[in-house]
Parts: C-alpha cells; structure tokens; sequence
C-alpha cells in the first residue's frame, strides 16, 4: 500500500471521528493528513509528508484555538456555562440591604433581586449569576 492511501485512509478516519464527536480539531488534523497525502502524491519522502501533516493539522489546529477565543460566546453558550441559571429558589426575607439568603445545591447563596424585579418573599428563578451572588426573578 503507499504512503498516500495510508494518508487517505488517515483522512477518512479523522473525519468520521470528527462527525462523530463534532470537535473541529480533529478536522484540521484531517486537513493535515490531506496536505500529507498529496505530499505523498507528489513523490516526497516520508520526512516530508510528515513535516506537512504536521505543519498543516498543527496550524489549522492553532488558527481555529485563536478565533474562538476571539469569538464573542452566543446567548445560549453563556447560559450554559451556568448550570444554574433557569434553577428555583425560596425566599423567606430580604434584609434591609436589599438582599436575601437562599438555599441551593446544599449551600448558602447571596441572592440580589433582578432589576426592575420587587424584593418580595417567594418562590424565585436564577436569572444570572453575578460573582458569588444570585441574581434573582420573582415567579
């Protein structure tokens, strides 16, 4: 079998493990393996298909890690960094600071009210978490 069906076959590997998983990463490793393969095809030596595989799966791999850091998250992806957010909590009593303490997973919260939201006692939602307090929406 030559170099270039191994990368072939490579290819097709990272690929469908890629639409299996939905990771990126492996796609570029992909697009390596195909810079390699048509390396191969070339004639090259197995240095430089290896160099090419390397160079081009490891760059693609960098420039994608880089654009998502640069990409601003979505509503959605933000709201699920918090497990949280959506949760019901009871309020027995604001205290005069305007704040209230809760109940959650085992553990005591802060819980602020959410703006334009009474600081009334009841069941609330998690609307978003601010720091280490709960900002809180009457139901």
């Amino acid at each position: 079998m030559s170099d270039a069906n191994i990368w072939w076959l490579l290819t097709a590997a990272l690929v469908a493990l890629e639409l299996m998983t939905g990771t990126f990463y492996l796609l570029m490793l992909g697009l390596g393996s195909t810079g390699a393969a048509l390396v191969a095809m070339g004639g090259h030596g197995s240095n430089v298909q290896l160099v090419a595989a390397a160079g081009i799966g490891g760059l693609g791999a960098v420039l994608l890690g880089q654009w998502r850091k640069r990409r601003p998250p979505t509503p959605s992806e933000s709201h699920d960094q918090h497990l949280d957010v959506g949760a019901t909590v009871q309020v027995d009593a604001w205290d005069a600071q305007g704040t209230a303490q809760v109940k959650h997973r085992g553990a005591n919260w802060t819980g602020t009210p959410a703006p334009g939201s009474a600081p009334v006692a009841g069941v609330h939602r998690i609307q978003a978490i601010s720091g280490n307090r709960l900002v809180l929406e009457k139901i």
